[in-house]
């Protein structure tokens, strides 16, 4: 089996999704400085379905719809290729199909591998030596493994909050790391601190292109997985939400490709009630004077001040979609209830979605006759 495709790439260019202005591939960019938006990768959409390298199962199959330009600079763990479990009994209980797919089962517990492993090969490739990245947890493991793979130093800097699993890992693949008081917004001033002082390369949640290249990989995932047929609801675990703007533009990319036809899925929001930004800007239009974040067990979702929020926003309406709250006592509960019905241990983030497609079903906003897509973004054990 091989690891990575051998195939061309068929970027064209990075591009403001605000005002359209282009920016160089082959330089070293971080995000849009003309509008204050992340950079999008563009493509000649030019692919067919034969393109996908269907002995490589993992992420990189999707290798030309992929911005590494040379497969020789493709760090890769074996990530992406993850299962989708259809839970039956929940089905029943409910009454419409329900779905989830299982991203625990990546390289370093966690969704976080796959725009982590694109995101360090595009280093490798523009010669970057050094990435500091502040995370919540997940991503700093991720970019410690793939930084190791790559020979390039990381620095992680994260809550001191973080489970210390977490913490372990990153010491244990090499990189620096850093504990500051504070949720992830403290971490990224700090970050922005040390890129300045040192010169290293920010890694920081949409702060560079390529993050979210690896996450839409899910989209293409979903697509080949379910037969190109895609299911009428996604709910999605939403912090700096590289994985929702990221599946929703695979969605649209497979549109124009001619790969998918019909309708795209209503996309759903989740956060906790602990930090909910994006349900304030989705529900009233901004974020209430004077907004605290409280930290909360769904480290991946305490993101107070997400980047791309315009972008998150956007898919939203452009889907008809929604966003909606669950509690702390919600979320631990439905880590119990899905453990104990499907067998399968949910991360927090994770139980957030099941919590969330409650809700919908509740209110009749998914009828009996739509399939609904969780997801479940870690491992549980990563948060003992």
């Amino acid at each position: 089996m091989e690891l990575v495709a051998n195939t061309t790439s068929l970027a064209s260019t990075l591009q403001c999704p605000s005002c359209g202005k282009t920016y160089p591939m082959h330089q070293l960019q971080g995000y849009a400085t003309c509008c204050q938006q992340p950079l999008v990768t563009r493509y000649h959409l030019s692919a067919n379905k034969q393109d996908i390298a269907h002995n490589v199962y993992n992420m990189w199959r999707y290798a030309t719809m992929l911005p590494v330009l040379n497969p020789d600079n493709i760090v890769s763990l074996n990530e992406g290729w993850t299962p989708i479990h259809s839970l039956q009994k929940i089905q029943q209980r409910f009454g419409r199909q329900v779905l989830l797919k299982d991203e625990s089962v990546n390289p370093t517990g966690s969704f976080k591998a796959r725009g982590i492993s694109v995101a360090v090969s595009k280093a490798k490739e523009l010669g970057v030596t050094h990435c500091i990245i502040p995370t919540a947890g997940n991503a700093g493991g991720a970019l410690s493994a793939y930084c190791a793979k790559a020979g390039i130093k990381a620095t992680v800097i994260m809550p001191r909050i973080t489970p210390v699993t977490l913490q372990e890992e990153c010491r244990m693949y090499g990189a620096e790391l850093i504990l500051v008081d504070g949720l992830i917004n403290a971490c990224g001033k700090l970050a922005r601190q040390m890129v300045e002082e040192t010169g290293a390369f920010d890694m920081s949640t949409l702060k560079e292109p390529y993050r979210l290249e690896g996450k839409k990989t899910i989209g293409y995932e979903l697509a080949e997985q379910l037969q190109w047929q895609l299911p009428d609801v996604i709910i999605y675990p939403t912090g700096g939400g590289t994985g929702l703007i990221g599946m929703w533009k695979a969605f649209r990319e497979m549109q124009q490709l001619g790969w998918i036809t019909g309708k795209l899925p209503r996309m759903v929001v989740i956060q906790t009630q602990n930090c909910a930004p994006m349900i304030q800007l989705f529900e009233q239009g901004k974020i209430a004077p004077g907004f605290q974040a409280i930290p909360t067990m769904a480290y991946g979702l305490a993101v107070p001040e997400p980047f791309a929020k315009d972008m998150m926003l956007e898919v939203l309406h452009h889907s008809d979609g929604a966003a909606l709250t669950v509690t702390e006592d919600e979320i631990e509960n439905g880590m119990q209830e899905m453990a104990a019905t499907e067998g399968l241990l949910l991360s927090p983030e994770g139980s957030a979605t099941y919590e969330g497609l409650k809700k919908l079903i509740e209110k009749d906003w998914i009828h009996q006759d739509e399939t609904a897509l969780l997801f479940n973004t870690g491992a549980w054990y990563k948060y003992r």
